[in-house]
């Protein structure tokens, strides 16, 4: 061999070594309130979900994944730090002029990355709290918030799109403010005297729901949780929020395309207020709710052809789950319960967002990485808790003693290699649950049994609750007074685990 072809296969060794151990890029697309039966891939028929469908016949479809709470603040806390939220107060649903709740000095799922030298984006929904206070200077630089908890870049929305302010915010202030009309932000009293749903109702092109408390400040024809005044020119439009957030998604991608990058695209589809954009409304026969899911689904196809297109798609993992399950009449008066058409959001399951029962935390859960990780559907119970520490096993980051303290390894049921997950998962709904094996304790409450605004049965009953999932997914079946032994050993690792943590 001549010493210039010796070269060149020493440098085709080198490259292909290099491509082997380069680090995969990782993307986490999170929906919001989208049930187990939303999806096609999931068994839905009166919909179709053909991108989302693609990303599961790529990769693992789970059967038995959970949000860590029935309600959307609570979940992403626990994704974002990998310890249960109950354990922790203040952890509720948050209103929009909350005050940071992810601590700055432990170890995030965006700050593990950044350890390991990946570029890290947040664009969508944070609803997490930002600044130290509910008062803060929405005018000025926003601080402590997703910059400061291991994001490189960050474009969000504060809250969710009910509530007030709405408006986005890029690396700690207002995208498009205009100084001259600042923003206000109460969550008491009518600050600004600006219309409110429930004194101009008919400034409305969506009507509230009676009870729900969506008849405040009238934003773009909507009523709103909470008072905001000022900030008119930076207040974005419903139709046009979601195609933001993919321009920006699309942009994060190509800036860092060069680079290991970790992108969390946190989308607002399907929570409301449901209000599509043009060339989805009306598109899917079953009211604005089937509109958003397809434009959510729509999104998930245009990143995917951006990862083709710049030939990263190999190279790239994509989870895709939701932070809770369905709702239909969460707020506003938009079809969602007159028009479902036979479609099923929870599928077979009990329950749905804020419940105790399956369908509030069960979701729909996909790890795609083609080239890498085969085809299948999978039964191995997993929890979004639980993305910090894989994730720490893929990129070889080792995470602080005490830090993401409820998070384990299920790294090989991510990829395929087994089908066990966690041994146990405790989840919270109206009340704590512990799920093990094929079995599920629901703990006992003296709280309300059915949520009349929403319809959803709440899973709180003041006798102990037991289910054989693999048998009765549906929970239809309340087992405690036959399995006494059972009862008595899923409530003792209830205590157990709520009085310990793994680290």
């Amino acid at each position: 061999m001549s010493l210039r072809h010796l070269l060149l296969f020493v440098l085709l060794l080198t490259a292909s070594g290099f491509c082997f151990s380069q680090k995969p890029n990782v993307i986490f697309i999170y929906a919001d309130d989208l049930g187990y039966g939303d999806l096609s891939s999931y068994g839905a028929v009166k919909i179709k979900t053909p991108n989302l469908d693609k990303l599961a016949a790529r990769g693992i479809r789970f059967t038995n994944a959970h949000s860590a709470s029935a309600t959307c603040t609570p979940s992403r806390y626990a994704l974002m730090t990998g310890e249960y939220p109950w354990r922790r107060s203040g952890t509720h649903v948050l209103p929009g002029h909350a005050a940071l709740i992810v601590p700055t000095d432990r170890t995030t799922l965006p700050n593990l990355f950044q350890k390991a030298g990946y570029k890290t984006g947040i664009v969508g929904k944070w609803h997490l709290g930002l600044g130290t206070t509910v008062e803060k200077n929405w005018n000025g630089e926003i601080k402590p918030g997703p910059n400061e908890v291991g994001f490189d870049y960050a474009f969000i929305m504060p809250a969710t799109a009910d509530r007030v302010p709405t408006v986005f915010i890029e690396n700690r202030y207002v995208v498009g403010l205009d100084p001259n009309d600042p923003i206000a932000v109460d969550y008491t009293k009518n600050i600004g005297g600006e219309p409110t749903g429930k004194d101009n109702p008919e400034l409305l092109k969506m009507q509230a729901s009676p009870n729900h408390g969506h008849d405040q400040t009238i934003v773009n024809g909507i009523g709103r949780i909470g008072f905001m005044s000022g900030g008119k020119l930076a207040r974005w439009t419903d139709e046009e929020m979601p195609l933001t957030f993919l321009a920006k998604a699309k942009a994060f991608i190509e800036a860092n395309k060069a680079n290991p990058f970790f992108l969390y695209y946190s989308l607002t589809e399907p929570h409301v207020p449901r209000m599509p954009s043009t060339m989805f409304k009306g598109k899917s026969a079953l009211g604005l709710r089937g509109d958003v899911i397809l434009q959510l689904d729509w999104a998930v196809g245009e990143i995917i052809k951006q990862l083709e297109a710049l030939g990263l798609e190999k190279n790239t993992i994509i989870v895709f789950s939701s932070d809770n399950g369905p709702v239909l009449d969460d707020g506003y008066m938009d079809g969602a319960v007159t028009k479902l058409n036979g479609h099923t959001p929870s599928s077979h399951l009990r329950g749905g967002k804020y419940s105790a029962f399956e369908a509030g935390t069960r979701v729909p859960f996909i790890f795609c990485w083609p080239g890498r990780v085969r085809s299948r559907t999978s039964d191995a119970l997993v929890g979004q808790i639980d993305l910090i520490a894989s994730f720490a096993k893929l990129i070889r980051q080792p995470i602080p003693m005490g830090d993401a303290s409820d998070s384990e390894n299920i790294l090989d049921a991510m990829l395929g290699k087994t089908n066990r997950g966690r041994n146990s998962l405790v989840v919270q709904g109206g009340s704590l649950s512990i799920i093990k094996g094929d079995w599920k304790y629901i703990s006992p409450s003296n709280a309300v049994t059915f949520y009349t605004l929403t319809g959803i049965e709440s899973g709180n009953f003041l006798k102990p609750q037991l289910y054989n999932l693999k048998e009765d997914a549906g929970e239809k079946n309340n087992l405690a007074e036959k399995y006494p032994d059972k009862v008595k050993e899923l409530a003792a690792l209830l205590v157990q685990i709520s009085q310990n943590r793994l680290r």
